[in-house]
């Protein structure tokens, strides 16, 4: 894990990497005021300001959008429409979240090339 300055997100980016420890090995870095989610070398998560975000696409966005969730937004004036939040609810069930983690993978790595 790579050495971190204390920030505020840091106890929850802790807890959502051990929630996604049955699924694969997770590394963060601070990025966006907060922590990028990677898998090897895959950027597929954001933590923010007490939340977590999943890299989506065309497809898999619909279901956060039934879910009522919003997408990334550092500032008043980026948004990045291809994460989405992850139902806080979600974060502390790892059999929902893992899957959830693992299609923001296959998705992050697609839209690698």
């Amino acid at each position: 894990m790579p050495k971190l300055t204390t920030r505020k997100d840091d106890s929850f980016v802790e807890y959502v990497c051990d929630q996604l420890d049955a699924f694969e090995i997770i590394t963060y870095k601070a990025m966006f005021g907060g922590y990028g989610l990677y898998c090897g070398d895959v950027f597929f998560g954001i933590v923010f300001d007490g939340k977590l975000y999943f890299k989506t696409d065309e497809h898999t966005c619909e279901r956060y959008l039934d879910w009522e969730m919003e997408p990334f937004q550092p500032n008043a004036k980026q948004t990045l429409k291809s994460y989405y939040q992850v139902p806080v609810d979600f974060v502390d069930d790892t059999e929902t979240l893992c899957p959830l983690a693992e299609e923001a993978v296959t998705v992050a790595h697609a839209a690698k090339g």
